[in-house]
């Protein structure tokens, strides 16, 4: 097949059945032909074709037929369209059906809010669908966050007068290596490089967690994330979820599957109401670090927010206002709100969790 003839293909499959009757209308080889289905299925299903309601039997062979012609991420978007398209969300109560569906972050925050209603057949299958995701999440971002916490903490620690005992000598070799004298085959310590003996003392990180319905994806990396940093012995981490009331979830730390199924997605919104609880964790200002995620649409009174905000921001402590943790490009959020906070010196910011850990370690220790 030439280039031409392979563009032409690629378009017929994008406009759909529809395209098929125009003049020039490229043919379709079995496998394209298969592809097209699909679509066709979730795209422009109607009555007359039957579609993916929730009671056609056609559904278990459609979430084969996209696993067998798309790649993983592909599988994963058409899933995903196909729950908020044909509202599918039926399909999650059958444990036959959820067992056949290829799992990802996006399929978890819809379990999580729908763990209520799930039938008690089914929540045995929700849990090993959530386990198998946040282990993969897990894989992904533990050794990054360790790396980058202790990383920065090394450096924090950095003694650049050490007394002998104290010198780092593979730092001071690296450091040193412009000082090599070739006729003498050594290396002169111009700047030496150590340890203190003294040791940063421990650093707090209260994870505030918007558990609003928009929030779900982003949800999902906190919670994984704020289980990581559980892990780690130079920090204390507080977890608290929030709608309309708090929910202190630190006793569900280090376990992200206890955490996960703890939270309530969805209802509304009092940042104020958590920003205040927040105040009372707020023991030891300046090793600190307060991450608020939310999407800022505050259901409670904004003046009120700002007030907390402002009276946590005089302590010392670092305050880090995220407005998204996911892989979905900009998030939607109140402009107002944020702006409130970027004019009282804060930076509003959506974060990929691959980029969190780093941030999170400069917040840290500097």
């Amino acid at each position: 097949m030439s280039d031409y003839d392979e563009y032409r293909r690629k378009w017929r499959l994008i406009l759909g059945q529809d395209a098929q009757g125009e003049a020039g209308s490229p043919e379709l080889d079995a496998r394209a032909t298969g592809m097209d289905a699909t679509l066709e299925a979730l795209y422009n299903a109607d009555e007359r074709r039957g579609g993916l309601g929730p009671s056609n039997p056609n559904v278990n062979r459609w979430l084969g037929d996209i696993r067998k012609y798309f790649p993983t991420d592909t599988v994963q978007l058409l899933q995903r369209d196909a729950l908020e398209r044909l509202g599918l969300q039926e399909m999650l109560l059958e444990p036959e059906l959820l067992e056949t569906i290829q799992p990802d972050v996006h399929l978890v925050g819809t379990l999580l809010s729908l763990k209520n209603v799930l039938p008690e057949r089914s929540r045995e299958t929700a849990r090993v669908v959530v386990r198998r995701v946040v282990e993969q999440i897990e894989r992904q971002l533990r050794q990054p966050l360790l790396q980058a916490v202790s990383g920065r903490r090394r450096q924090q620690v950095r003694n650049r007068r050490p007394r002998h005992p104290d010198i780092d000598w593979d730092q001071t070799i690296r450091v040193n290596m412009k000082h090599y004298q070739p006729e003498f085959r050594t290396i002169l310590p111009v700047n030496l490089r150590g340890q203190k003996r003294s040791k940063p003392g421990l650093k707090h990180v209260i994870l505030l967690i918007d558990q609003s319905g928009s929030m779900a994806t982003s949800v999902v990396y906190a919670g994984v994330l704020s289980c990581i940093m559980a892990s780690l012995p130079s920090v204390k981490t507080h977890v608290v979820a929030f709608d309309t009331s708090v929910v202190d979830l630190t006793a569900r730390l280090p376990d992200p599957i206890e955490l996960l199924f703890a939270l309530q997605l969805g209802g509304g919104t009092d940042i104020g109401r958590a920003l205040r609880y927040a105040e009372q964790l707020n023991v030891a200002p300046r090793d600190t670090v307060l991450v608020l995620l939310s999407d800022l649409f505050e259901g409670g009174a904004v003046a009120g927010m700002m007030q907390s905000v402002r009276r946590l921001v005089h302590t010392g402590l670092t305050f880090l206002p995220v407005l998204a943790l996911n892989d979905q490009g900009a998030p939607a959020f109140d402009r107002e709100v944020a702006a409130l906070l970027t004019e009282m010196g804060l930076k509003p910011f959506a974060a990929t969790p691959d980029a969190f850990p780093e941030l999170l370690a400069r917040a840290l220790y500097g």
